[in-house]
């Protein structure tokens, strides 16, 4: 008895069975078998039953390197995040979205690395992705052109891609700083401080940028308020000593990001936090737990992450429409920490 086609008769490895055997199976050309594997509309029913009954019964696979190497598709996207060792909604988001799309999602960390980033990024261009979903952290990225030109789809998440022009979606960081500095306003506060990220991020550029400005426009002086820079507890500790200290000193913080506000709340201790008005920019893992709960102004992460793959397929669908640049709003969640009213001036 000949061996089944799906083994080798002496024991050893099992040959994975080919779509000649699908054929044979079947009764139909091999034509009729690539046709109908590949979701050709053309194929008449009964033969695409008869071809689906033989592939059921022989366990048959299509090679899909094969079929990359024909079609061009490979059906998986990249993303490099500076962050998958903890929760990143935006990426869970990206993860939904290219699912619900038949796409497989190969995500890396950049670790806030920028040599990491480009060794990443050269990577997955290398593998012929279908495209990529970048969250940027190097201050240029102009090494990626050529791969733009070459036809490799990209999108920049939460900040633009320096050097280069690919679309682009974020939250609306002027707006969220604008929030929260008009509610600690609301709330009596005249000294409100900032501190947050390096502004050779774009967003903690934007952010800084915008408390400035939120300063300017309610008539107080920026000296001594806005600090950023890199998140370290030695920095945020001497920021928050500039700021809370001397005869003027601040009464409420807006932190930049979510590291800053950890680090500015590990520095201040839980009696200090309490009694100091606070609104982060970011949600922070078990924010309502704090004593008051953090107010934050909220980022849509998911909205961001569903917008990216989004503009990534549309990118592959039509390589040449212009570059788009996509701004999430943000919202306000109250919970405590930003309610916290301004300290009754005593009288002289």
């Amino acid at each position: 008895m000949s061996p089944a086609p799906g083994g080798n008769g002496a024991g050893g490895r099992a040959k994975r069975p080919t779509m000649v055997d699908v054929a044979r199976e079947a009764g139909v050309a091999l034509r009729t078998v690539s046709r109908v594997v590949n979701d050709d509309p053309t194929v008449g029913p009964e033969y695409v039953t008869k071809v689906r009954a033989a592939i059921a019964a022989l366990n048959f696979r299509p090679d899909e390197r094969a079929r990359q190497l024909r079609t061009g598709i490979t059906g998986t996207i990249g993303a490099a995040v500076r962050r998958i060792a903890e929760l990143n909604p935006a990426l869970a988001a990206i993860e939904q979205s290219a699912r619900a799309s038949r796409l497989t999602l190969l995500a890396s960390s950049t670790d806030f690395d920028a040599s990491r980033e480009h060794d990443i990024l050269v990577s997955m261009c290398r593998q012929r992705l279908d495209g990529i979903i970048v969250e940027p952290f190097a201050e240029n990225h102009a090494y990626l052109q050529p791969e733009i030109e070459a036809g490799m789809p990209m999108v920049a998440m939460d900040r633009p891609m320096s050097g280069v022009a690919v679309d682009c979606v974020m939250s609306d960081n002027a707006s969220g700083i604008g929030m929260a500095f008009h509610h600690l306003h609301q709330h009596g506060h005249r000294r409100i401080a900032y501190i947050g990220d390096s502004e050779r991020v774009f967003s903690g550029h934007e952010r800084a940028s915008a408390f400035r400005a939120a300063l300017v426009a309610h008539g107080q002086s920026v000296t001594g308020l806005v600090h950023p820079g890199d998140i370290t507890g030695e920095r945020v500790g001497a920021s928050l000593e500039a700021a809370l200290g001397g005869p003027d000193p601040a009464t409420a913080l807006v932190t930049g990001n979510m590291d800053s506000t950890i680090a500015v709340l590990r520095r201040l201790g839980p009696q200090a936090a309490s009694r100091l008005a606070i609104v982060g920019f970011d949600e922070v893992p078990l924010a309502d737990l704090l004593q008051p709960a953090l107010t934050v102004v909220a980022q849509d992460t998911a909205a961001i992450g569903r917008t990216a793959v989004e503009l990534l397929r549309e990118r592959i669908a039509d390589p040449s429409r212009p570059v788009q640049n996509v701004v999430i709003p943000v919202s306000l969640t109250t919970r405590g920490s930003g309610e916290v009213p301004a300290p009754a001036v005593s009288a002289q």
